[in-house]
C-alpha cells in the first residue's frame, strides 16, 4: 500500500491571491509544528519550491529523508490576480471571476492558469514522486494542489472540490495503492 500525506504550509497573513507569490508562512507556533512533525510517518518529505512550503516542510522534517523542493507542486498561478483580494478581482474581471469559481476547469485569470492546468500539473509531479517512492512521500504543499489530489481520490467535481476548505497545517491523507482513496481531509493534530 502507497500513501500520500499532503500537508498545508503554516499561515501567512496575507488576504490576497498569492499562488506563485513568493510569501513567507508564519511558524511561530512551536507546538503546532511539533503536534504535526509526530503524527507524520516515516517517509520522505517533499514541498514546493515556494518559501512557505519550503520552510514548514523544513519546520517538521525531523529524521526523515529531505527531497529536493518540486516546483510543479506549486499554487496555481493567478496570472494578473497575483496579490489581489477577492474583491478586486471582481471589480477588475467580473465575468471571468464568475466562471473561474462556478464552472472551474478551463477558464483561467489573463497569464494564469487554469484548474484543469494546475491539477495536471500537479499530478504529473505526484505520480513522478511515487514512482520514485512507492512507498508514499510527505508532500507539505498548498490549498489548490492538496484540492487536485482529493479530486482525484473523491471522484468530486472540480466544482465541489474547489469549494473545500482547508486549514493551516492540516493533514489530508490519501491511499494510492492499490487504487486512489480519500482516507481523511484537513486533519488537525
Amino acid at each position: 500500500m502507497s500513501t500520500l500525506w499532503m500537508v498545508r504550509h503554516g499561515p501567512t497573513g496575507s488576504k490576497g491571491m498569492n499562488g506563485w507569490t513568493d510569501i513567507r508562512a508564519d511558524l511561530s507556533d512551536s507546538a503546532a509544528l511539533s503536534r504535526l512533525s509526530a503524527a507524520l510517518p516515516d517517509l520522505p518529505v517533499v514541498s514546493s519550491d515556494l518559501r512557505r512550503a519550503r520552510e514548514t516542510a523544513d519546520a517538521i522534517i525531523a529524521q526523515r529523508p529531505r527531497l529536493p523542493d518540486d516546483e510543479g507542486l506549486r499554487e496555481m498561478n493567478f496570472g494578473t490576480w497575483e496579490g489581489k483580494s477577492f474583491t478586486e478581482v471582481w471589480t477588475l474581471a467580473p465575468k471571468i471571476a464568475q466562471d473561474f469559481w462556478d464552472a472551474p476547469g478551463d477558464v483561467r485569470p489573463d497569464g494564469g492558469e487554469s484548474w484543469n492546468m494546475l491539477h495536471a500539473r500537479v499530478s504529473k509531479s505526484i505520480d513522478r514522486l511515487l514512482a520514485s517512492h512507492p512507498e508514499g512521500v510527505i508532500a507539505v504543499v498548498h490549498f489548490g494542489a492538496i484540492l487536485t489530489q482529493v479530486q482525484r481520490a473523491s471522484g468530486e467535481t472540480a466544482k465541489q472540490v474547489f469549494g473545500r476548505k482547508l486549514q493551516y497545517f492540516s493533514i489530508t491523507e490519501i491511499q494510492t495503492q492499490p487504487e486512489w482513496q480519500l482516507r481523511r481531509i484537513d486533519h488537525i493534530v
